[in-house]
Formats: C-alpha cells, sequence, structure tokens
C-alpha cells in the first residue's frame, strides 16, 4: 500500500502522524507513506517532499506575499502524486493548498481515490465550499459529530471520526504541585488569560482582556491571573500585559523545551477556575480541562459586516454547538467589552450553578466527540482504509 498524505501546520501534522499509527496497526502489509509532513509525521515514517513549514502561512496578506512560491508548490506535489499513483490521496486542512492539489490530481487523473481530513466549517459559514469541494474530494474525515450530512448532501462521503481533543493527556497531580510550588499560587481564585496565537488577536484582545479582570480583581483581591504564551508571540504578549492588574503570571515557552512547556502549560489549565479565552478550538482545550470559561472576540469594522453577513449560527463557541446547549457565554463583535465580560467571569467565579452548567456541558461536549471510545487516529485509519 501506498500513500500520499499533505499536511501543512503542526495540528495538521498530529492528525496525520495518528492516522499514520492506525493504519500501521490495521494493515499488516508494510505502508509506503509519502507527501508532506512535519517532525510527528517524519516519525511514522513518511518522506517528505519539502519542509511542511513552507505552507505555514496564514492570512490574506501572506498569501498573496508568497503565492508564486506556493502555486510553484501545488504544481510540484500534485505531479508528485500523478508520478506515484497512490492508493489514496489524504489532504488534512490548509484547503487553501491541499484542495488545489486534489483539484489538479483529479483533473488529471479522475479516478484517483482522494480524501480530505477536517471538513471545512460549512455549517457556520460559505457553505458553497463544500459543492466546489466536491469536485476533487471523494471522502471526508470529520471532526464534529454533526458535519457528515452537509458533506453528503454534496455528493461526498464522509464519515465522523472524532475529535483529537479527547486524547489530549491530562496534568498529573505531580505537575499541578510543582506548578503550584513554581509560581507560588495561593488559595484565591485563579484566572486563565488565552488572548490568541497571533499578533493580531493580541493587538485588539489584549486591552480588552486586561480591563476585564480589573472588576474581578476588585471583587477577588486575591485571584492571580495565569497567561500560557503561544511560542511565536511570548514576547510580544509580555510587552503587552505592562498595563494590566494583578501582575500575571506569564507562561513562557522560550527557554525551555516543547514537553517541559506543555507540562506547565497543562498544569495552568489544571488550577484554574475560570478562563477568558479568545475565540476557537482551544474552548474544546478548556473543555477537556473542565475549566469553565467565557469567549470574547473582536475583529476589524469590515471583517465584521462580512462574517456578520455570512454567518449561519447563533454561536461560534464549539463547546455550545457540540452540547447543543449556550453554556458558554461568548462576547463577539461590538459586544466584546470590558464590563460585560468581566460581569460573565464573576458570574462563574460566584454562582456555583453556572458553573455545574458548564461543566455538564463540556462533560456532554467531549462524549460526543469521542472520548472514552476508540482513538481518533484509528478511526480514521478505518475510514480511509474503507473507501481505498
Amino acid at each position: 500500500m501506498r500513500l500520499f498524505l499533505v499536511a501543512g501546520e503542526p495540528s495538521g501534522d498530529r492528525l496525520g502522524a495518528a492516522l499514520m499509527a492506525g493504519l500501521k496497526h490495521l494493515v499488516k502489509e508494510p505502508i509506503e507513506f509519502h507527501g508532506i509532513g512535519g517532525p510527528m509525521m517524519q516519525a511514522e515514517g513518511l518522506q517528505t517532499l519539502f519542509p511542511m513549514e513552507e505552507l505555514s502561512v496564514i492570512g490574506l496578506t501572506e498569501i498573496l506575499a508568497n503565492y508564486r512560491r506556493l502555486a510553484r508548490r501545488v504544481t510540484d506535489t500534485a505531479q508528485a502524486v500523478l508520478a506515484m499513483k497512490p492508493d489514496a490521496l489524504i489532504t488534512i486542512d490548509i484547503p487553501e493548498f491541499s484542495l488545489r492539489v486534489a483539484s489538479k490530481v483529479k483533473a488529471a487523473a479522475p479516478h484517483q481515490p482522494t480524501v480530505h481530513y477536517v471538513a471545512p466549517t460549512v455549517w457556520a459559514w460559505r457553505p458553497k465550499r463544500a459543492r466546489k469541494m466536491a469536485k476533487s474530494i471523494d471522502h471526508v474525515l470529520a471532526l464534529l459529530p454533526f458535519e457528515p450530512p452537509y458533506m453528503q448532501a454534496e455528493g461526498m462521503s464522509c464519515d465522523f471520526v472524532g475529535h483529537p481533543v479527547v486524547t489530549e493527556p491530562r496534568a498529573s497531580e505531580a505537575e499541578i504541585a510543582a506548578f503550584r510550588d513554581k509560581h507560588g499560587l495561593g488559595d484565591g481564585p485563579k484566572v486563565l488569560v488565552l488572548p490568541g496565537s497571533r499578533r493580531s488577536e493580541i493587538e485588539r484582545l489584549a486591552p480588552v482582556f486586561g480591563e476585564a479582570l480589573r472588576p474581578v480583581l476588585a471583587r477577588h483581591p486575591d485571584a492571580q491571573v495565569i497567561l500560557p504564551a503561544a511560542p511565536a508571540v511570548a514576547g510580544y504578549l509580555g510587552d503587552k500585559l505592562a498595563g494590566w492588574p494583578g501582575k500575571p503570571i506569564l507562561l513562557d515557552p522560550r527557554g525551555q523545551g516543547a514537553e517541559a512547556f506543555a507540562a506547565e502549560k497543562r498544569a495552568g489549565f489544571a488550577v484554574a477556575d475560570v478562563a477568558l479565552a479568545a475565540s476557537g478550538t482551544v474552548s474544546l482545550e478548556l473543555a477537556a480541562s473542565e475549566t469553565p470559561m467565557v469567549i470574547a472576540y473582536d475583529m476589524s469594522w469590515l471583517s465584521r459586516k462580512m462574517v456578520a453577513s455570512m454567518l449561519r449560527v447563533d454561536t461560534v463557541t464549539l463547546v455550545n454547538l457540540v452540547s447543543d446547549t449556550r453554556a458558554v457565554p461568548e462576547f463577539l463583535g461590538e459586544a466584546c467589552k470590558p464590563a460585560p465580560v468581566a460581569a460573565a467571569l464573576n458570574r462563574l467565579l460566584d454562582d456555583e450553578a453556572t458553573r455545574l452548567e458548564q461543566l455538564d456541558a463540556m462533560a456532554l461536549t467531549m462524549q460526543r466527540l469521542g472520548r472514552g471510545g476508540e482513538p481518533p487516529g484509528l478511526r480514521a485509519a478505518r475510514s480511509v482504509l474503507s473507501v481505498i
């Protein structure tokens, strides 16, 4: 068996590695893995065409600046697939790149099986993306349980295979104790703050989050604020904390190994009584660690208007969507103001019924995403084998 896999960022590298491990567990004959991937996929045996980091371009401006290079890599990758004639082409997320590769491959070889891992969020906005994707993709591996019907309606087969968050390790008692000792944590409430992993997000959200903490610390003077920093923005985030109340504890990945920082971050999630976070998949990480949360996010005026015109759901928080509740308060766009955010945080700290409602929604979310069942990588492998 020969497979060609394409991943372009760390989250896709993790998904690809778990899928490859699942395939090796299920298939007794040797498997050749070719394509594009990072260190985790290479550790599972992937022979990468070029470094995955070349595809880690985020944002329209960056894509335009690198357009010629990316277009050349699309062509190079498609030609490699066509030359190899694999049992399946498996593209993992990064649709701006991977679906262009699949389109070129299908145009030249219509019978080449194609699988895409991570369904587009057509349930939230831009539903026509699924119809366009169906021209080059045969089968989809979905992370969320309500996604298959959207893909099937456009003619693709689709399996829900579970979300990788359900397999993330929890902080051990030793890690939590070491964390408390290292940072001198007291008995007061711990407030975890996650203002995003991009400079643009931090630029817009840090002032709002900092001001939202003032009423919380006024009501809970013994509260401590903890901020895990993404590696790419650790220094930038540190500079933005100058005017924040409460002397925030910055968890800085610089100067320590990836495993050590991951353990520290896990412990930070575990000790937190409440979290204030930017909108995104971090809501699922918080749910996995049973950390009650408030979600807030803002963007430019033009982006607000564009998103509002296309949005098809009344909440963007995945815990709310998967649990089919609205237990997690969210403050988006014009509603992203310090006063209401602070009020929601204080409510979570003071009202046990509000906390329990969220904890129930989180437990239901994890159950529906596959916690306690077969690992997502193995489920994804079974799904891939079913179509090839």
